[in-house]
């Protein structure tokens, strides 16, 4: 990648769980490629210490399923080029073991809250396009559960095959002032996972680990960077005609 590739100066972004895992390196990318990026996260720490780390960026509180969170934010904008749905939570069970509660707070997160911080943020974005021909960019991160039937994954399933038909949707609706897409990783080592290691397999962790590792046709997890880097050519000028588009990013595992 040459360093004119991919650029992404005079741009302002806004991550989402911007503080860990993937919404950290995307913050991180982002930056790097030349954007202001507001990392947004309920970890306000988490997310000043980040900011302090980049050339551009700045800490954002956001709660994603609170509207009340989420207008407090979107005020403090005063412009918005790039969205970033990042946050989201994971869940084990079949549709016999999962409470709705349980079910309803999957949807709250992963569903509701793209909703939510969307609609909220949607008027910066179309203006985004009004004086260049680069339009306003969304990038959803939804996941391979949002493509394929998983076992013990049902509720975690459901909600990102709402996120890939909202991407679909909004790419539709907005064809010409608005650019969405969506980027379905597989496993990638990220806080996400190893908290889903602590709470379901906290006596065997290594080797569920391993176990993890060895489903991936490439014989590892991915990496929060490799996920951040398609990230930052959706929303660069270079994917100008790409819209309403799926990138997994799995390391073969849906092909397998």
């Amino acid at each position: 990648m040459t360093s004119d590739t991919f650029r992404l100066e005079g741009r302002h972004a806004l991550v989402t769980g911007g503080a860990s895992g993937i919404g950290e390196a995307t913050s991180n990318e982002l930056a790097r490629a030349g954007a202001f990026v507001w990392i947004a996260d309920i970890n306000l720490a988490a997310a000043r210490a980040l900011a302090s780390s980049l050339p551009s960026a700045e800490a954002l509180h956001l709660d994603v399923t609170s509207a009340e969170s989420i207008a407090a934010a979107a005020a403090r904008l005063d412009r918005l080029d790039i969205l970033v749905n990042n946050a989201g939570i994971g869940h084990v069970g079949s549709i016999e073991t999962t409470e709705p509660e349980e079910f309803d707070r999957l949807m709250n997160v992963n569903v509701r809250a793209v909703y939510l911080v969307t609609r909220a943020l949607l008027p910066l974005l179309l203006a985004a396009g009004e004086n260049r021909e680069a339009v306003g960019a969304i990038v959803n991160i939804a996941s391979v559960s949002g493509l394929v039937g998983i076992k013990q994954r049902f509720a975690y399933c459901t909600s990102k095959g709402a996120v890939v038909a909202m991407t679909r949707q909004l790419a539709v609706e907005y064809p010409k002032t608005l650019r969405v897409n969506a980027v379905c990783p597989g496993t990638v080592q990220t806080p996400f996972v190893e908290g889903y290691l602590e709470k379901f397999h906290k006596h065997n962790k290594d080797e569920m680990r391993a176990e993890l590792r060895a489903r991936q046709p490439v014989g590892r997890l991915g990496r929060p960077e490799e996920i951040a880097s398609m990230v930052r050519y959706l929303a660069s000028d270079e994917a100008a005609f790409v819209s309403g588009s799926l990138f997994t990013i799995d390391g073969g595992w849906t092909a397998m």
